[in-house]
């Protein structure tokens, strides 16, 4: 008896090790791409972005759950860093901030251009791949760091973000969020304004990805119905499988599918298992059900590390994406499939995006309306003085409001 116990317990490990060493091998040629890390947060906070700081060595980096040797021990080919910029900033320094941790993102390429290569495109992410590098793209978390103007979106654009996330836990004066489906906020433009649109349309023009994480279901809807490319959820898993707002409902999986977008599962244990504790193989239940609704082409990663403050058991830092890929092979993913969550469907997604953009098409140039701004101290230059542009009603008397607000502009 004790023998057939120790034969099936080695029967168990041999076949464990035989998915892991398949996951290895699958890696090599389909690095991991990561749809959102928060590293340069981190970096923010730590040490205020001093990156020369020998504490902020990426080599050596501890108590975070990505450095050098932990992309390289997960095979991490390709990293979306994000440039989080918390609610509190929006009317205030949101712009400052982004462009300061965009500059961070560069700075990372810069000190280590053995291990990062900053792109900008899916032939950059495949260059990478073949140099053996982590090809590094600016993502951006949080609409109103555009400050509703399609300027300065276009502006960040050049400077190489090419996801933006509409929102992030806060409206914009344009787009509404996550919060306004548990009530804790109210619908601001009933998913997507006027103006929202023009954001859209404009993502579209130019070739940035929209990210639908952290948005609310019907910005998730009006944004599906109206973009021209595949849009993705950078860091959100399913609601099926954990009923939390800021995971994708089974009829936006198939508005997913319809379109050809992508949900990037999220590891941050509240939104897998809807408790403090998760594990490893609750992350792949997400991924299951999105493949089963969805279908295999709509599933990726996007583990959110260095975000979050619980991640599942088994996936504790970025070095475990080869575990995660080898429960995939356990529950009978191909390799083709396999190969799409890592790297392949956000590819796809990518090269679709570029090709519907238009450089060549005039750019948006209508402004958001003086009077759904917040009644902060902005100066409102332009307003006044252009002959075709109508401010809706309300608008002189939040002008107004502005100048009692602020006087120190007088």
């Amino acid at each position: 008896m004790w023998a057939s116990l120790w034969f099936w317990a080695l029967v168990a490990v041999c076949t464990a090790d035989q998915f892991r060493d398949t996951a290895e091998r699958i890696m090599q040629s389909a690095p991991v791409i990561d749809g959102h890390n928060d590293l340069p947060w981190q970096l923010l906070k730590l040490f205020n972005n001093q990156l020369q700081d020998p504490r902020a060595n990426l080599t050596s980096l501890a108590h975070t759950h990505t450095n050098i040797p932990k992309l390289r021990a997960g095979f991490v080919g390709a990293q979306v860093w994000l440039e989080p910029t918390p609610c509190d900033t929006q009317n205030k320094d949101a712009v400052k901030r982004t462009l300061e941790q965009i500059d961070v993102i560069h700075r990372m390429c810069q000190l280590y251009p053995e291990t990062f290569l900053c792109v900008t495109d899916s032939t950059g992410i495949r260059q990478a791949f073949r140099e053996g590098k982590v090809a590094s793209l600016v993502g951006v978390e949080g609409g109103h760091s555009i400050d509703s103007s399609l300027g300065v979106l276009r502006a960040l654009y050049h400077l190489g973000m090419r996801y933006l996330t509409l929102t992030h836990s806060c409206n914009t004066p344009w787009a509404d969020n996550w919060l306004v489906d548990t009530g804790e906020d109210e619908a601001r433009s009933q998913g997507l304004s006027l103006f929202g649109q023009s954001v859209v349309k404009e993502m579209n023009r130019l070739g940035i990805i929209i990210d639908l994480a952290h948005a609310s279901m019907a910005t998730m809807k009006a944004v599906l119905q109206l973009s021209q490319a595949p849009v993705v959820f950078s860091h959100s898993s399913a609601y099926s499988v954990c009923p939390h707002r800021r995971n994708v409902p089974d009829d936006v999986l198939q508005l997913v599918k319809q379109t050809g977008s992508l949900v990037m599962v999220n590891f941050y244990s509240d939104y897998v298992s809807c408790k403090a504790e998760a594990n490893l193989s609750q992350v792949a239940d997400h991924l299951d059900h999105i493949k089963k609704v969805a279908g295999a082409g709509a599933v990726g990663l996007g583990g959110d590390y260095d975000g979050v403050s619980r991640l599942p058991s088994g996936l504790k830092d970025v070095s475990k994406y080869p575990d995660l890929a080898a429960e995939l092979l356990r529950r009978q993913w191909t390799e083709a499939e396999v190969k799409g969550a890592l790297a392949d469907n956000l590819l796809r997604v990518f090269e679709a995006v570029e090709q519907a953009s238009s450089h060549t098409q005039a750019p948006g140039e209508a402004p958001i309306p003086l009077g759904q701004l917040e009644a902060s101290c902005r100066t409102s230059y332009g307003y006044s003085g252009a002959p075709s542009l109508h401010l809706q009603p309300g608008a002189l008397l939040a002008s107004l409001a502005l100048l009692v607000l602020c006087p120190c502009r007088l």
